[in-house]
């Protein structure tokens, strides 16, 4: 059985063909969409979701036209995000991504969005859908002609099944915030009194659903969110396993049974029937190490060739003549913390005989890993087990065997690399299959 899973993520779509019963992969494709648009104000962060259907439609009917039509296809997407559609489908807005940071300019008596809704339901963040929405409506930004609120990968699906209302996961839900997961609703008379506007919001399915059909009458799943579909995608044993993700950002998922209740630095996340999925996020994560390269070209006035490989041969000598207890302390985080956006990176354990710039790349590296480490730390308190199995993914990891094996030395386990590079893609078409 032939299945084609669709990652839309905030710089690249990903698609598969993957054979279900082998679990293997058939044919691929990566297209950086280059979807960004100029915000109109600070902390504004969009993108064209009527360039990203154009391009995922187009790569669609190019694969089908190489590989033959599919028994069904699945759905996956940067999670947060919204955006409004009006009574016949259509975007009327761009896609406000996870990135979007006007949640936090103050509002009513000095309070953002955030603050409103976090004294209301508990949680929130900048850059959730709900949080977006209610700045929105309180600046009066949203189009009259708006009628419901999607994310990208619910709206491609319904184009591609040419339907007028979007459906959402509890998933991509649960990411809006202000959401209740063991009632798989969101907080409707919560909300209610920080004076949002429900209307807008779509039905929510409790399980993993088909949205529709193509023209060619081809199944089409229900989004589900990027986060559970790189775990699926990536792990075999899903109980025993700690997954850590680097790219872009960088994220820890770990598997509960059962229902607990966050830390704060925590969110639990519907994943599967009979379990939930613990996931920690770093807002810059793999990110600092691309800044750190922004840095080498900058100091060094090569300002066009990639400096990545000198960092990792002055991190690699420097380990080698010194050892990892010499180099820099780094917290990398440098754009915040969900639950304190205004936290800033902190670099301390300079000394003479250490100031060495592979000092600084090791401590940038073990930053990232650490501030993952401590997450995955409240998981096992939250669930009173650990892992046996960690793997890794995402390229920031994938293309730094340094950064492997220290993820080895601080987890205590042997890591382990998924055979294919699009998880989340695949995590996708595997959940298509199971729905046939």
């Amino acid at each position: 059985m032939k299945i084609i899973g669709i990652d839309i993520g905030t710089t690249s779509i990903s698609m598969v063909l993957i054979d279900w019963e082998k679990r293997e992969l058939l044919a691929s494709r990566t297209i950086h969409h280059q979807s960004f648009l100029e915000g109109k104000e600070p902390g504004e962060k969009i993108q064209d979701p009527e360039k990203i259907w154009r391009l995922v439609k187009e790569a669609l009917d190019e694969l089908i036209c190489q590989q033959g039509q599919p028994e069904a296809i699945g759905l996956t997407g940067q999670m947060h995000g919204i955006l409004y559609v009006d009574g016949r489908g259509e975007a009327v807005t761009p896609l406000y991504t996870w990135q979007d940071e006007r949640g936090l300019r103050p509002l009513e008596e000095g309070k953002s969005s955030v603050d409103i809704l976090r004294e209301a339901t508990g949680s929130a963040a900048a850059g959730y859908g709900l949080v977006t929405h209610l700045y929105l409506q309180k600046t009066g930004q949203i189009p009259g002609q708006a009628k419901r609120i999607a994310g990208i990968s619910d709206y491609v699906a319904m184009k591609l099944c040419g339907l007028t209302e979007p459906a959402i996961g509890m998933d991509m839900a649960a990411s809006w915030g202000g959401f209740q997961l063991e009632a798989g609703e969101f907080c409707r008379e919560k909300l209610t009194q920080t004076g949002m506007d429900l209307s807008y919001l779509p039905r929510v399915e409790k399980e993993q659903f088909l949205v529709g059909k193509t023209r060619e009458g081809i199944p089409v799943m229900g989004a589900i969110g990027d986060n559970q579909a790189s775990f699926l995608g990536a792990v075999e044993d899903v109980y025993d396993t700690v997954l850590i993700n680097v790219g872009t950002g960088s994220q820890i998922s770990f598997v509960s049974r059962n229902y607990v209740e966050g830390d704060g630095t925590i969110e639990l996340r519907p994943c599967m029937k009979d379990g939930y999925l613990l996931a920690g996020s770093s807002l810059c994560g793999g990110r600092a190490y691309a800044l750190l390269e922004q840095f080498y070209r900058e100091v060094t006035g090569n300002r066009q060739e990639s400096c990545y490989e000198t960092m990792y041969r002055d991190a690699e000598t420097f380990l080698q003549e010194q050892g990892m207890e010499q180099a820099w302390k780094v917290r990398t985080t440098f754009s915040g913390t969900r639950k304190d956006p205004g936290q800033t990176g902190e670099i301390s354990g300079i000394t003479v005989k250490n100031f060495h710039p592979g000092a600084m790349t090791v401590g940038v590296i073990r930053g990232i890993l650490e501030e993952l480490y401590q997450q995955y730390e409240s998981m096992c308190r939250l669930t009173g087990r650990r892992a046996g199995r960690l793997v890794g993914s995402g390229n920031g990891l994938r293309q730094n065997p340094l950064m492997q094996k220290m993820a080895e030395e601080l987890f205590q386990l042997k890591l382990e690399i998924p055979r294919y590079r699009e998880e989340a893609a695949c995590g996708a078409a595997f959940c298509a299959g199971k729905l046939l």
